[in-house]
């Protein structure tokens, strides 16, 4: 019960902040019909605040919440070469017979 309470000391604000964007995709689509659903989040979240803010901000029940630090990626420009930040993605599953509808939008 400790890690619950330092979510609360956290404004929701603040973590909500650290969620970036839903991620589209083609293979996040196809995992919408497994009641799946994909975050592009801040890496120092962890798996309950994750939980947290989204229960709070989408009003549904999270049964289930994978995540996977993706590894960076060599872009080129020209003759330059760089590499894109490493980003992490979260996998959210929620309770059958609930939808995230304001996902989309």
């Amino acid at each position: 019960m400790n890690n619950h309470l330092s979510l609360e000391k956290k404004n929701l604000n603040t973590l909500l902040k650290l969620i970036k964007y839903p991620s589209i995709t083609e293979k996040s689509m196809n995992l919408n019909s497994l009641r799946y659903y994909t975050f592009i989040v801040d890496r120092t979240l962890t798996k309950p605040q994750i939980k947290y803010v989204l229960q709070e901000v989408f009003s549904v029940t999270i049964t289930d919440i994978n995540t996977s630090i993706l590894p960076t990626k060599t872009r080129r420009v020209g003759k330059f070469t760089g590499k894109c930040s490493r980003y992490k993605k979260a996998y959210i599953k929620i309770q059958e017979g609930q939808t995230m509808t304001d996902f989309l939008t």
